[in-house]
């Protein structure tokens, strides 16, 4: 199957396979400032996947920008997850921060590597095996990063494809905070877009916490022939359009711009719309 998402019923019947490890990628802080419907518990069996802290680059005074590809290999092996994990992803929003930590994964070279269509809201609705949310040790996996640098790109890379026009940068922020309507959700920062960027904002791909069908995302997502770019406040949202577009099938160069507008709606050199 292709490597983008399953479904609760596939999980539900692939739960006790050894090599399926489930991560939860849930963020307790989230800058939509909406609360998940549950809370304090997980998956049974579940592995706390800890984005802001394990699996970001703390050093960096931007949020949530990738760590190096040995902090992440340390991290994923301190979770117990190896070269051969079948590595489930969901986070407690039902699509939310999954799909960061599903692009991670992607961009250190792990291939086998789903989201959770509908994340924990979907499994617990089903009234599935949960128990309380715990943060256990594990035995130390062999998991080693094969880090795509072509994933990723950096503000330099966009200021120059704002007149080289060679790739489609995406905003996946919402339609107010793209037009400069509404002020940013961090402080200091300059409202409006990135010069000729597209608005998809991600909230259109999602519907009940979960993806629209295959064939309604490829009437929502622009048919595109260049290489794509995904942007948003901070990296997290952008991997929602991201696996978007690997849903539909797409075989375009992606990459996330990282920095996203935490980075370039501060620097007042940078141009804005």
């Amino acid at each position: 199957m292709k490597n983008t998402i399953v479904s609760i019923q596939w999980l539900k019947e692939n739960h006790h396979d050894k090599e399926v490890i489930i991560l939860d990628a849930s963020q307790q802080i989230n800058q939509t400032k909406v609360f998940p419907e549950f809370q304090g518990i997980q998956i049974k069996g579940a592995r706390f996947f800890d984005i802001k802290n394990d699996f970001s680059d703390t050093t960096n005074p931007l949020p949530n920008t990738i760590p190096s590809p040995d902090a992440f290999a340390k991290a994923a092996q301190k979770l117990g997850i190896n070269s051969t994990s079948k590595i489930i992803i969901y986070d407690s929003l039902g699509i939310y921060s999954s799909p960061r930590a599903w692009w991670l994964f992607q961009i250190m070279g792990h291939k086998n590597v789903w989201v959770l269509n509908g994340g924990l809201p979907a499994w617990a609705k089903e009234n599935l095996p949960v128990e309380k949310s715990v943060k256990n040790d594990y035995e130390s996996g062999d998991f080693e990063s094969n880090f795509n640098s072509k994933m990723v790109k950096s503000k330099e890379q966009i200021l120059n494809n704002i007149d080289s026009k060679e790739a489609i940068l995406i905003d996946a922020r919402s339609s107010d905070r793209f037009y400069g309507e509404t002020e940013e959700p961090r402080a200091g920062l300059r409202s409006g877009h990135i010069p000729g960027a597209i608005n998809i904002p991600y909230t259109d791909l999602l519907e009940n916490g979960l993806f629209l069908s295959k064939e309604k995302l490829a009437t929502v997502l622009p048919n595109q022939e260049k290489p794509i770019l995904f942007s948003c406040g901070s990296g997290v949202t952008a991997c929602i359009d991201y696996l978007a577009y690997e849903i539909i099938g797409s075989t375009n160069s992606k990459a996330i711009y990282d920095g996203s507008w935490t980075e370039w709606g501060q620097i007042e050199s940078l141009p804005i719309e």
